[in-house]
């Protein structure tokens, strides 16, 4: 092996922190070795290794157009298909986490992985998962589906703690996601599909354009566009249905839809530009626009037992508003709701003293109110919303020539990323402002805005050992800001009827009012120092420690040890031992949300309060300290040209998990109480959450990845193999604010294993591959509903993947696939005695490993040139 191939070997990880070097595939072609060559290197297509063989790491490198062979148009469900530790869900009906999913590497929460972008943290989405399934309730992790993969040259995915390296959130690992950096030729596609059952038809049109910048440098242009259609796998909701049988025609069917959102006009550009200055030196330059439009259900509205809207006393007596206040002027009448012994269904709609208020004509009916004057049928809130994510970057990186640091590289950049989230809430009503009340608002808008500095340099240096040792230093400056809008007035207004126990605010998402609007900011300084070395020509260490100190809790000190023995010219031993930690983010500190929760089938209006906030305080909050890790890992390779396997094991130990709170109940009887602390309308709190320091874990694993490569049927033919056993053990949790299901969640609400078998053939002018994905047994719930009401062990699954590819020129490329190709579906609801499936009208478990949605086809069609 040669010293340059080596030592580019070594300074992977380094390279993944400064942006400045390119990741290396082992290669069994020792000419090619001589030379830095970069390589895409992807299970199931190619016979080339899919981790590097020479990291002390492991490390996953997926070339972006094999991220494209799928029928998805998301990047996150791209990703699940290519590395067997990632997992991502759908979110139906989640809050804001239906417009920006939330992903797992490893078993953690999406804001465990750190996301780079050409080597550059990238900035986090302002969208937190109020209910993000169980293991990522709270998360707030960066937007990934914005990057679309025609941007891509590779994705780079080190599976290993290394807060050590890159600071906060790397708890988990890393995913740098490299851009295309062509200066000429380029592509445009245009691919569609839908589900077997004939709805959620999606189209997207992307393309690439790599252009010279003068002769030294290039500029190279990607776009997306997409649209998708709402899927829906409803079933009717047996108290809609019996309202419907009682002569209620105001009934939709299904009154409620579980189902994907509708996505529309998401528009993603990117470009990346480089331009050499001479003497090894370079300036760069990328960055983002994107902007989408979603809109996804919520939960249907009955219009006889919706408490604090349609009723109190759980539905036995309609609540009716006096609009010219009680005590004055003319008396409205309490309604009871009748119910027909007969088939024990009601209508309040067809009883005489209904009659008499919803009697527009007479005084009496003019004064007295209720909701089911403007909704007969009972409403079911559509919630959606508008992101825009733009970002940039601006830098340059060299070589230093003369003096001390003579052939050190350095790496100088600034960069700023913004995400905004605005929320509406369409088909509800302000019940606290009666027959006054718009139907529609805008709630207002999440914020969050990223600044970071960075400068880094490494270099060779001969202290008298195998090879020079590479020595890597750098220092950080970073200002994240979480912001909060209000919304229009009509969203969070108490209105004249809030006296009488008519709910405040958009009902389902209570708009933000002044006193939630503001902005909260936190800046934090960073310096690490990471070396490597060969000891011998077959043993190499490296060392990293890095020091954090921020403006909100203190300061951190974390390390890192990675070790690699080459037994010999085929295998290989590697180790690492690290500290971590992941700093709470600036939006869980101070986020403030009303939402709408199933717990044991009723619906529960929950207020998220921040931890400081009094009524959090109230129940037990209090300032959120870091989260911290200590993780372990040790694993071998073994290549012989043909055959490349990588088998590594994980254990890693967080505490001081954050992580949102369960329901706490408001009590009455601490109603004075809480007003005296200066909460607003205590009443109308039905429960209280917050983010809380919740609990300690244990997650371990293997990851295995085998590939094996030959000729067969007059063409080439790669066989894949990846496998990943993960299991996560809850140590310590409080029980205060943490219930026993919420642990369950954690433990077993995504399967231990999970495998892909990939078999890839390719001829000069064919190509086409069949993957099998497993999916092992989950804990399953409904509606992050983790009481036994709604929750049982769902049983394993396996879904095939698969696409052919006809080469009809150069230039053109047709191809045809399919996801879940056999139909395979999720884990249905119970019927009988679990009632979940009938009252909440949904087919299955939305929690699943896999799409729910069940089987997509697709055509894609693409142009190169």
């Amino acid at each position: 092996m040669s010293t340059k191939f080596r030592t580019a070997t070594l300074a992977l990880a380094v390279g993944f922190a400064l942006g400045t070097v390119p990741a290396y595939a082992a290669e069994s072609d020792a000419a090619a070795k001589e030379k830095d060559v970069e390589k895409i290197v992807v299970v199931g297509s190619r016979a080339a290794p899919r981790s590097v063989a020479d990291s002390p790491v492991p490390v996953d490198l997926i070339g972006g157009d094999e991220l494209a062979k799928s029928g998805s148009t998301d990047m996150l469900d791209m990703l699940v298909g290519a590395i067997p530790s990632f997992n991502v869900r759908a979110q139906p009906i989640s809050d804001a986490a239906t417009l920006i999913r939330p992903v797992n590497l490893r078993g953690l929460s999406s804001d465990s992985t750190l996301i780079l972008l050409n080597g550059k943290r990238r900035h986090r989405a302002s969208v937190i998962a109020f209910q993000g399934g169980g293991v990522n309730d709270g998360a707030q992790g960066p937007d990934i589906s914005v990057i679309p993969s025609v941007a891509l040259k590779q994705v780079e995915v080190l599976r290993d703690g290394a807060a050590a390296q890159y600071g906060s959130d790397a708890i988990a690992g890393v995913m740098n996601f490299v851009l295309k950096d062509d200066a000429d030729g380029g592509s445009i596609s245009v691919k569609r599909g839908e589900y077997y059952e004939g709805d959620g038809a999606a189209t997207i049109v992307d393309g690439n354009l790599g252009l010279p910048f003068t002769d030294d440098g290039f500029v190279n242009l990607s776009f997306q566009l997409k649209n998708a259609d709402a899927t829906s796998r409803s079933v009717q909701r047996p108290d809609a249905q019996g309202l419907s049988d009682s002569g209620n025609t105001s009934i939709n069917d299904p009154a409620q839809v579980w189902g994907n959102p509708e996505i529309e006009d998401d528009i993603t550009l990117f470009a990346n530009v480089g331009l050499d200055l001479g003497n090894d030196n370079e300036f760069y330059m990328f960055g983002n626009y994107s902007e989408r439009d979603a809109t996804g259900g919520f939960y249907y509205r009955n219009p006889h037992n919706r408490g604090n809207v349609y009723s109190v006393d759980d539905g036995e007596t309609l609540l009716v508003g006096d609009l010219d206040g009680v005590g004055t002027g003319i008396e409205c009448e309490t309604i009871p709701i009748l119910v027909d012994p007969d088939t024990g269904n009601s209508n309040v709609l067809g009883q005489d003293d209904y009659a008499l208020i919803a009697d527009n004509s007479t005084a009496y009916g003019q004064n007295c109110f209720a909701v089911n004057e403007m909704y007969p049928g009972g409403y079911t809130p559509s919630f959606a919303g508008n992101i825009v994510d733009t970002a940039l970057t601006i830098g340059t990186k060299g070589e230093i020539s003369g003096g001390f640091l003579d052939e050190a590289y350095y790496d100088l950049s600034g960069s700023v990323g913004r995400n905004a989230s605005t929320f509406f809430l369409n088909n509800t009503i302000n019940p606290s402002l009666g027959p006054e009340s718009p139907m529609s608002f805008e709630t207002g808008k999440y914020i969050q805005l990223e600044k970071t500095f960075n400068f880094d340099i490494s270099k060779g240096v001969e202290v008298g050992l195998e090879e020079p040792m590479n020595v890597a230093a750098g220092l950080e400056w970073r200002e994240e800001s979480f912001e909060i809008v209000a919304g229009e007035e009509a969203s969070w207004k108490a209105g004249d009827l809030a006296d009488q126990g008519f709910s405040i605010g958009s009902h389902g998402f209570k708009g933000f009012g002044p006193e939630s609007a503001g902005e909260n900011v936190r800046r934090n300084v960073a310096a690490y120092v990471d070396v490597e070395t060969y000891f011998t020509d077959a043993f190499m260490m490296g060392a990293a420690v890095r020091y954090e100190d921020f403006t909100s809790f203190g300061d951190t000190l974390n390390y890192k040890l990675t070790g690699q023995f080459s037994v010999n010219d085929e295998f290989s031993l590697r180790a690492s031992h690290s500290t971590g930690f992941r700093a709470p983010t600036v939006g869980q500190a101070n986020v403030v949300n009303t939402q709408t929760s199933i717990v044991e089938g009723d619906l529960i209006q929950t207020f998220l309060a921040p931890p400081t906030d009094p009524l959090s305080s109230f129940y037990g909050g209090k300032e959120l300290d870091p989260e911290e890790s200590v993780s372990y890992a040790f694993g071998g390779v073994y290549s012989d040209g043909a055959l490349f396997v990588t088998l590594d094991y994980y254990n890693i130990e967080v505490t001081d998990r954050i992580a949102q709170s369960s329901q706490i109940d408001v009590d009455p009887n601490d109603y004075d109480a809480l007003r005296a602390a200066g909460v607003q309308n205590p009443e109308l709190i039905s429960a209280v959450t917050y983010f809380a320091n919740d609990f300690d874990t244990t997650t371990q694993g293997v990851d295995l990845v085998a590939n094996y490569g030959m000729e067969l049927f007059n063409g080439d033919t790669q066989l894949s193999l990846a496998y990943n056993w993960n299991k996560t053990d809850v140590d310590k949790f409080n029980p205060e604010t943490t219930n026993e299901g919420k642990v369950r969640r954690l433990e077993e609400g995504m399967p231990e294993h999970r495998a892909t078998f990939t078999i890839a053939q390719s001829w000069d002018s064919v190509s086409m591959f069949v993957r099998t994905n497993y999916f092992g047994e989950y804990y399953a719930t409904h509606a992050d509903d983790t009481s036994e009401w709604g929750s049982e062990t769902a049983s394993s699954a396996v879904t095939v993947d698969a696409e052919v590819s006809y080469f009809y020129s150069d230039s053109i490329t047709l191809s045809a696939g399919a996801n879940n190709l056999f139909d395979q579906e999720a884990e249905e609801l119970k019927r009988g005695d679990d009632p979940a499936y009938g009252v909440l009208g949904a087919k299955f478990y939305e929690s699943g490993p896999f799409d729910y949605n069940g089987g997509y086809y697709y055509v894609k069609a693409t142009y190169n040139f």
